[in-house]
């Protein structure tokens, strides 16, 4: 079987996501979803309260997680997510940091 078709080239998604988010198992679901999807990056507690996630792959997967990541059914309270977007750096794997 072929793999699937992604749109374009690869990009870098960095969402801060607000809300009531640490200490819930937030970044582990994260991880766990980005995985599944075949991106690589990281989840990390910012000091302000927030989690940064940073992930690379096709744009439509990326998007695909910043769904996820927006759809209410995380751990925690997600009040609303800031994303931005640039070119990858090349990271491998996604841990929690």
């Amino acid at each position: 079987m072929p793999a699937p078709e992604h749109d374009g080239d690869p990009v870098r998604l960095t969402a801060w996501v607000h809300g009531r988010v640490q200490g819930v198992g937030f970044r582990w679901w994260t991880r766990a979803r980005a995985l599944e999807l075949g991106l690589s990056g990281w989840a990390r507690n910012t000091a302000d309260g927030r989690v940064e996630v940073v992930a690379e792959g096709p744009r439509d997967v990326c998007d695909s997680l910043l769904r996820a990541l927006r759809s209410g059914a995380t751990p925690g309270n997600v009040d609303h997510v800031v994303e931005q977007w640039g070119p990858v750096k090349g990271v491998e794997g996604f841990v929690e940091r």
